[in-house]
């Protein structure tokens, strides 16, 4: 009778230990609503963990994790601050996705210390990447993913329009690389990029700005030939 028992109580602790098992990899699978304010620091462990404040992101997960973001953080006007300065940004609704992901990156503060690391003076400036190895860290915890475009809202490439790159892999579809954002300085616009790039956003304080970033000296690959520094990105009202 006691042999009965023991193993009673062996195979209990068993179907219980299962049991939380499948509900710790039900939650990890949930898309949350509201996510880790403080931000990354780029010295995260880039590793799958249990108690991650998001789901790591991927091309399969993105829409879906942003569809339901944008549901909650309604926030649409940010301020960069610069080594040049300051540049306000007011960010599309009708782009939603587009919106909720530099929203998102905005307040995981991934644009902080990331620099405007290609100008083409009359064109364009292009930010949101660095070559310091924290900025790769932040993105492998985020996660690799890709936005499909949204083109067709009826804006263009003037002067002063945040749009968001396509991926520098095989991409004929021209999905956007959502880390990654450029701001047309072009005088006149740069309409020859309209339907091909998302606009999701426009410059409403700091073309002088941009204007001196786009002014500096690069080099044949279009790098600054000084590191110019996004130094916080922050939420305003």
């Amino acid at each position: 009778m006691r042999l009965v028992l023991l193993l009673f109580v062996f195979v209990l602790f068993l179907n219980c230990e299962d049991k939380k098992s499948k509900k710790k990899i039900n939650l990890e699978k949930d898309l949350p609503t509201v996510v880790k304010e403080e931000g990354l620091t780029g010295d995260e462990d880039t590793s799958d963990v249990a108690d991650r404040p998001f789901p790591k992101l991927s091309s399969k997960n993105a829409m879906e994790f942003f569809l339901q973001y944008d549901k909650v953080h309604k926030e649409n006007k940010v301020r960069l601050t610069t080594d040049f300065g300051i540049i306000d940004i007011l960010l599309f609704e009708d782009t939603k996705f587009h919106r909720s992901n530099f929203i998102f990156l905005t307040k995981q503060k991934y644009f902080n210390g990331t620099q405007f690391y290609r100008v083409i003076n009359n064109f364009m400036v292009q930010a949101g990447n660095s070559d310091d190895k924290k900025t790769a860290n932040k993105r492998n915890y985020i996660g690799k993913y890709l936005l499909p475009p949204d083109t067709k809202r009826g804006y263009k490439h003037d002067r002063g329009v945040v749009s968001m790159p396509s991926s520098e892999i095989d991409n004929p579809h021209k999905l956007a690389s959502p880390y990654e954002f450029f701001i047309v300085q072009q005088h006149g616009g740069s309409h020859f990029l309209d339907g091909d790039y998302t606009i999701f956003g426009k410059v409403t304080r700091g073309m002088d700005v941009v204007d001196k970033i786009a002014a500096v000296e690069s080099d044949d690959g279009d790098w600054p030939q000084r590191n110019i520094y996004i130094r916080k990105v922050e939420i305003i009202n």
